[in-house]
């Protein structure tokens, strides 16, 4: 009778202190990675790339707030600047703000000069007195001071111009232009200004002259569009003061139509679209990181690939699948803080770079610094993604037995991890997303980007189901390679989700950005219809209205003209509240920030089309009233019947409502926010504002006898060329694209590399079936052709669902966001998508080119 041995008494391992477990793993985890990165390339340079993004965006931006602020008081020419429209101050208000500091102005306006009576010009004028620049210097060349520059001979005066007026009329120093009713002798050219940042746009060379000058121009006249600014350096300069002083001229002045600026919000729309425009940089970078964070995930699973016979014999000797999972978990952070510490040195020498290399080129002054703000902030991003992605993973080898971790190559195991690694994951990702949307400049953006990314990443795990679920349910095709690459999509241990996933993220991110792109590009080319203006003309003397109509009848006949009253003024409250307190929507809030074009309409204005109320009678004479346009009344939670207060040349007038009205922007016709009754501005001082469009645009010949006939006749009238106006912003645009290009090369790279890191996760798996095939008889040509079909299969699959997910993304944020109209361009998505599957090919078949080249036996004995 045979007998059992006993077995040997079980002796539970002694129980360690967290801390000396934890000691333990830190040393076993580190000593792994003295054999080196092999394999964690593709890891470090996906969390080193976005954080990069991230942190550069952040820092460069910071450092351009810096140079403004830093710079505020030369871009503003003071302490204070106050700046009214269509009139000068009055003595009274000059003597009290040059009460409170040394006081110098300027005006602005838009004007034509002319060499004869066929060569004209459009500039932006700079009128200065005496003392200017009060802050800076004014560089010019021939180097002169501005007493030298603004000398009067005889009846004609000195100026200065930028050198694109000398090129555009082909004049040199010391010539002769004519503005309005006075000579001019060009001097010098314009090499730099200090305060011309505070300008904005502009659609003309600089004209700089005296103010002197200016009166003997006749361009002032009632209504003209000429802005004063009245600089102050003050005794004191501190915040406090000049809070003070600001708060004192809006209650001492208090329907003098004054908009008033300090030195800290110098230039406050550019600041504003920097802030917005490093926004989107910084949702790309993060996109970028995001879909860098499935590569985390490639990586790791590779890693988890490559080290199953080492985490085999920790858990054969008694380690617990805890101690396991912490121990990878612990490398894994580790290469990530070194992925981490890549980025944030790339990201912080950013601004240092672009200082260095691009000083002249940069509108707006540039101060780097380091920002640990934006250091931590990219630092955050970088590991709350690396955590996100590599729980998924890792936690594969904590409940997976010895024998079921060997035997994980062939038949892996697909359970869900324990509830503790999957509540981790959901507070990582959470927690990811939480900061993505507390540290945005527009949360609703912010939030648009998560719930979308999050879509697509439960769309493209349904893509790769459905792939594989129609792969496995096609009928067997006689072709042994195209059934063998239809069988690799199905199989258990395909590389079909993982490729779906990274191809898929990486194709809708570059569409996104290439119809985004073409989109703000086109936009100006395409919003310019056959029945657009060929012209605007501006500053037209209501008293010479009728002659002014005679002769442009004359020399633009079959052309489409109308003219209507225009003026400007700013919004003061709305429904009693002040307009620095109304809290607007973002796209509308534009229209409390300074002034605003405005008119009055006896018939609704062409282009538009009444949504709300009604239209006031052609006779009426009661209290004013306004029309206002739908979209921007909603973001200003306007409505029919409220109250909204404007100051017209110093003149505070408060209308009501009647009426909301959509207006067609696009046709570029004469419309206006506001649209008051006549009766608003009885009397008031005004001039009219003309449009000319040729039906099916005309000659530039014709055109340019048009601007010379009416330039000889009436030179105080400004002639705008809706195309010149198109191309100054098209300049700008074309800047707005070369970053949002540059924000696409990061991405291109990161999807680069999630797509080869996808690849490489699969490597494994490629060896072991291309050794058992060849061992079988399969030949290098057919493996090559098999795994040409197969990625092409996934890539073609993959590209169609990311043009249609990144036209959908694209679709959101040009139509809703921006307001604008998508542009598909075939070209854009259809290159983004070939590309990518020529892309997804290539690598596959790199892959695996050297392993089809190699004998067999060497690795069936590792096998």
């Amino acid at each position: 009778m045979h007998g059992t041995l006993p077995s040997p008494a079980r002796r539970d391992p002694p129980q360690q202190s967290f801390g000396a477990e934890l000691l333990v793993s830190f040393r076993l985890a580190f000593r792994n990675l003295r054999s080196g990165l092999r394999g964690f390339g593709i890891f470090l340079a996906c969390i080193a790339l976005g954080v990069a993004a991230i942190t550069g965006v952040g820092s460069v931006a910071r450092s351009l707030g810096d140079g403004l602020a830093g710079q505020g008081r030369t871009i503003l020419g003071g302490d204070l600047a106050a700046s009214v429209l269509q009139r000068e101050a009055t003595d009274a208000e000059k003597t009290y703000l040059a009460s409170l500091g040394r006081m110098s102005s300027v005006a602005t306006m838009r004007a034509m000069v002319r060499v004869g009576d066929a060569n004209t010009a459009l500039v932006e004028l700079k009128a200065a007195d005496s003392g200017y620049p009060s802050v800076g210097e004014l560089a010019l060349d021939p180097p002169m001071t501005p007493e030298a520059l603004f000398r009067r001979e005889g009846d004609a005066f000195g100026a200065a111009a930028d050198p694109a007026l000398f090129t555009r009329l082909n004049l040199k120093p010391g010539a002769e232009v004519r503005l309005g009713d006075a000579r001019l002798i060009l001097r010098a050219a314009v090499q730099s200004e200090p305060d011309k940042l505070a300008a904005g746009i502009s659609f003309g060379p600089r004209l700089l002259l005296s103010q002197d000058a200016l009166r003997a121009t006749g361009l002032l006249q009632p209504g003209s569009l000429v802005r004063w600014s009245y600089r102050l350096i003050l005794p004191q300069a501190d915040e406090a003061s000049l809070t003070r002083v600001t708060d004192g001229i809006n209650k001492a002045l208090p329907e003098s139509g004054f908009d008033v600026r300090s030195r800290a919000n110098a230039a406050p729309q550019f600041a504003r679209n920097i802030e917005r425009f490093s926004q989107f940089l910084t949702l790309v970078g993060l996109a970028a990181l995001v879909v860098g964070g499935v590569g985390v995930a490639n990586a790791v699973a590779a890693y988890v690939d490559r080290r199953r016979a080492s985490l085999a014999t920790l858990k054969s000797v008694g380690a617990t699948g805890g101690r396991v999972f912490l121990i990878a978990l612990i490398e894994i952070l580790a290469l990530a803080l070194a992925g981490v510490l890549i980025g944030l040195a790339i990201g912080a020498a950013l601004p240092y770079v672009l200082a260095s290399s691009l000083r002249s080129l940069l509108p707006i002054p540039l101060d780097p610094h380091l920002y640990p703000s934006e250091l931590a902030g990219g630092a955050l991003y970088g590991l709350l993604t690396a955590i996100a992605f590599s729980l998924w993973p890792l936690s594969r080898v904590h409940d997976i037995s010895v024998s079921g971790l060997f035997r994980d190559q062939v038949a892996p195991d697909r359970r869900w991890p324990r509830r503790r690694y999957v509540v981790a994951l959901a507070v990582a990702v959470l927690t990811l997303a939480g900061f993505a949307i507390l540290l945005s400049f527009d949360r609703r953006v912010a939030l648009a980007a998560v719930v979308g990314t999050s879509a697509a990443f439960v769309l493209l795990r349904g893509v790769a189901w459905l792939i594989m679920t129609v792969a496995a349910r096609l009928p067997r095709p006689r072709g042994a390679e195209l059934r063998l690459a239809i069988a690799n999509i199905h199989r258990p241990g395909a590389l079909t989700p993982s490729l779906a996933l990274s191809l898929g993220l990486g194709v809708t991110l570059l569409v996104t950005l290439a119809l985004v792109d073409s989109s703000i590009r086109s936009q100006l080319t395409r919003s310019l219809p056959e029945r657009a203006p060929s012209f605007f003309f501006l500053d037209i003397p209501s008293s010479d209205a009728d002659r002014f109509d005679a002769l442009l009848g004359q020399v633009a006949q079959g052309a489409k003209i109308e003219r209507v009253p225009m003026m400007r003024g700013r919004v003061v409250s709305i429904k009693g509240v002040p307009a620095a307190e109304v809290k607007a929507a973002e796209n509308a809030a534009w229209v409390l920030e300074g002034d605003r074009g405005i008119t009055y309409a006896t018939t609704l204005p062409e282009g538009s089309r009444l949504v709300a109320g009604e239209w006031w009678a052609p006779d009426y004479k009661g209290p004013p009233l306004v029309s206002f346009d739908d979209e921007l009344a909603k973001g200003l939670n306007l409505a029919v019947g409220d109250p909204i207060t404007v100051n017209v040349l110093g003149r505070n007038i408060t209308a009501k409502v009647a009426n909301l009205r959509r207006v067609e922007w696009q046709s570029l016709g004469i419309n206006f926010v506001m649209v008051f009754s006549p009766s608003a501005f009885a009397g008031a001082p005004h001039s009219d504002l003309s449009t000319v469009t040729f039906p099916g645009g005309a000659p530039q010949e014709r055109e340019q006898a048009v601007v010379a006939a009416m330039a000889k006749d009436f030179p105080n009238v400004t002639t705008v060329r809706v195309k010149d106006a198109l191309d100054a912003i098209n300049d700008l645009v074309g800047q707005l694209a070369l970053a949002i290009r540059g924000a696409s090369t990061v991405a291109v790279a990161a999807s680069i590399l999630v797509l080869a890191g996808a690849l490489a996760a699969g490597r494994r798996s490629r060896v072991y079936d291309a050794v058992v095939l060849k061992t079988l008889g399969a030949t290098r040509g057919r493996l090559l052709a098999a795994f040409l079909l197969e990625y092409g299969i996934l890539g073609v699959a993959t590209a169609i669902f990311g043009t249609l997910a990144g036209t959908a993304a694209a679709w959101w944020i040009v139509e809703k966001l921006m307001k604008l109209s998508l542009e598909w361009s075939l070209a854009g998505a259809g290159s983004v998508a070939i590309g990518s599957v020529a892309l997804t090919i290539v690598l596959g078949l790199a892959g695996t080119w050297r392993i089809l080249g190699q004998k067999p036996a060497a690795y069936l004995r590792d096998l």
